[in-house]
Order: C-alpha cells, then sequence, then structure tokens
C-alpha cells in the first residue's frame, strides 16, 4: 500500500492534473472575516500554490462567533498574521502573501499590480465603496472574481447560492451593488448571495448586523469551490 499524501482525498475527486493546476494558481482572498477566513482556508487545504490575504482589522472579540482565525488567544492580533501562521502551519509550501492594511478603494489598482500575477479574486469586504472598486477594477484587469454579497441577519445557510449578479434578488447589498456597477457600465459579476430575507436584529441594539457560525463559513465554502472549480476547468453539478 502506497504511503497517503496531502492531496489523496482530493484528487479522488478533482484528479492529479488539476492538483498541479492549482498549485500553480495564485488567488487573491481580500477580506478574513466570517466569509473570507473560510474561503481561505478551503483554498489552501484544496492545493492552491499562493494566496494574497488583504484585511486591515485585528481579531476582536466579537469575531468569536465566526471567523475562522478568531480565537481567545489571538485576540488583538492582525488577521493577515493570524492567517498567515495558520495556513502555513496547513502546508508549509504554500505562499502567502499579506497586506495588513484596509483596501482602499482608490488604491486597488496599485494593489493589484503589487500581487501580480493574480489568476482569481475572491471579494469578502465589508466596505461597499471597496468593494465595488475591486469588482470593477479586477475586470478591467481582466482577471476573474467572485464577490459575496450579505450574511449578516440571516439563519438559513441552505439559502445560499452562487449566481450572476443581475440574477440576485432579497438581497440589499445585491441591490446596491447592482447599481453601483451599472454606472460603470457594469452587469455581470460571479456572486454568492442570500435567498432569505435579512431578519430584523433584536436584542440591546437593534443597528447592529446579527451573524451566526454557521451562514458566513458556508459564503465562504460557496466562493471557495467556484474558484477551485474554475481555475481546473471542472465542471459544476447541472
Amino acid at each position: 500500500m502506497s504511503p497517503e499524501t496531502r492531496h489523496d482525498r482530493t484528487c479522488a475527486l478533482l484528479s492529479e492534473k488539476a492538483i498541479e493546476t492549482l498549485s500553480e494558481k495564485s488567488v487573491l482572498v481580500a477580506g478574513l472575516g466570517g466569509v473570507g477566513s473560510w474561503a481561505a482556508e478551503a483554498l489552501a487545504r484544496a492545493g492552491v500554490g499562493r494566496l494574497i490575504l488583504i484585511d486591515g482589522d485585528v481579531v476582536t472579540p466579537s469575531n468569536l462567533n465566526r471567523q475562522l482565525f478568531a480565537l481567545e488567544s489571538t485576540v488583538g492580533q492582525p488577521k493577515c498574521q493570524v492567517a498567515r501562521c495558520r495556513l502555513l502551519d496547513i502546508n508549509s509550501r504554500l505562499i502567502v502573501d499579506t497586506m495588513d492594511d484596509p483596501l482602499l478603494a482608490g488604491e486597488i489598482g496599485d494593489v493589484l499590480r503589487r500581487f501580480a500575477p493574480i489568476d482569481y479574486v475572491i471579494d469578502a469586504i465589508d466596505s461597499l465603496s471597496a468593494k465595488i472598486a475591486l469588482i470593477a477594477t479586477a475586470l478591467t484587469h481582466e482577471t476573474p472574481i467572485i464577490a459575496a454579497m450579505g450574511t449578516g441577519n440571516r439563519l438559513d445557510p441552505t439559502r445560499l447560492k452562487i449566481a450572476d449578479l443581475s440574477e440576485t434578488h432579497t438581497d440589499p447589498l445585491a441591490r446596491i451593488v447592482r447599481r453601483e456597477l451599472r454606472k460603470r457600465d457594469i452587469e455581470h459579476v460571479k456572486v454568492v448571495f442570500s435567498e432569505e430575507p435579512p431578519i430584523t436584529p433584536i436584542g440591546i441594539d437593534n443597528r447592529t448586523i446579527g451573524s451566526v457560525p454557521f451562514v458566513p463559513p458556508v459564503a465562504g465554502f460557496l466562493l471557495a469551490s467556484e474558484v477551485i472549480r474554475d481555475l481546473t476547468s471542472f465542471p459544476a453539478e447541472k
């Protein structure tokens, strides 16, 4: 019996050629919160060769309920550095580039050039202006991108789906993104969104966006799955 390798189980579904392809790819993950942290880990475990991680925040106590890199021992530490340590512990041969500064709308073109080549971009950031600019700039650079829409104030992970932005509904964030991208003559971009109507938060401060441990991670896994299938040309299930 041959010794096990880290990618045996993945190869059983994607093939050795697909794993070799992934090892040569670079994926930028913008935002390492409740969505992006899980997407980054899935990409690392699947065998992507280089990850570019961008997040200007540190881990805070409110992150502990849903973010992969948030532990009591990491509170106060930069998310990018916590992520880098964990991902390298999963695969020491992984190349991890990081940017610990906030992603500002006016600097995105420079950032993409700085970290080139980039084979795919995952947008999992909260800032609306940066999200719009990242999508528009990536498309201008002809870099594939998939963007996360709203996952807060939801309780049903089964209502998440991958779709073209033009097909989204129910999601207030997606509606704003559609409107702003139309101003830039952009109609189509791949997104993950929820068909579940947002729930009105309860409690002492109903202005706070509620979150649970079992919705944002599913969105992150959907983002990662689509990136991996696109990069390996593996057909999506019909």
